[in-house]
């Protein structure tokens, strides 16, 4: 498989997945750059990061390089996904690292798997709609955004959920969380989404953070004394 450096990260990518936008971006360096460099500007040794959206392992395997891949859970949705980020945390030297499979919600009523589209340029993959084709959609388990709060206390979320981020803004987030470094997409719903999203921060205790913030990329911090 083609491999590329980034950040002093080694990704490995599959052929199948390796169309000519992406190969670019890899070889650039431009490849979940600004996601990358928000985590590094906030990210320190011994905090616990919870990523939502693995991608290729890319930002993931950053937070490792700071904080030890012991403090480092990845949750992915793509079943696709799952064996190139294992991959490329492992040839990092990260194999602590924890990867999760699932969608992430907010407040839900069932437990039973949700509707994934994989799409065939997997960094689109999303939760499916009335326009994924059916032959690209797979059944994933659901997990709820309180509970992987809860269960691994971290103190950096870094999300980018493609759209998702609209079902995950519902409720105030614990006082633990000390950064959050989401991926907006505004194209997927209306400006009053990205006003529940600043309202909960608000609610929080975590404010706009304009260091880490660049064009799509919006960081919050934790107010002192919050």
């Amino acid at each position: 498989m083609p491999e590329f450096q980034l950040n002093g990260v080694t990704l490995s990518v599959p052929e199948a997945m390796l169309g000519g936008k992406l190969a670019d971006k890899l070889s650039s360096a431009g490849y979940e750059a600004h996601e990358a460099r928000a985590a590094l500007m906030r990210l320190r040794a011994g905090q616990r990061v919870l990523e939502l959206g693995g991608g290729l392992g890319y930002v993931s395997a950053v937070c490792a390089g700071v904080t030890g891949a012991q403090n480092v859970v990845t949750v992915e949705a793509n079943p696709d996904m799952l064996p190139v980020i294992r991959g490329n945390l492992d040839r990092n030297g990260f194999g602590e690292a924890r990867l999760v499979h699932g969608a992430v919600v907010g407040a839900v009523t069932t437990d039973e798997p949700i509707a994934f589209d994989r799409k065939k340029t997997f960094w689109a993959g999303r939760l499916a709609d009335m326009e994924s084709d059916p032959g690209a959609v797979v059944n994933v388990p659901v997990l709820r955004l309180d509970t992987l709060l809860a269960r691994y206390r971290p103190d950096m979320v870094v999300m980018d959920v493609e759209g998702a981020e609209r079902l995950l803004f519902d409720a105030p987030w614990p006082a633990h969380v000390r950064n959050v470094i989401l991926e907006l997409h505004p194209g997927q719903y209306p400006d009053s989404v990205i006003k529940t999203i600043v309202d909960c921060m608000s609610a929080s205790g975590l404010t706009y953070d304009p260091g880490p913030s660049r064009g799509r990329i919006l960081g919050f911090r934790r107010v002192r004394g919050k």
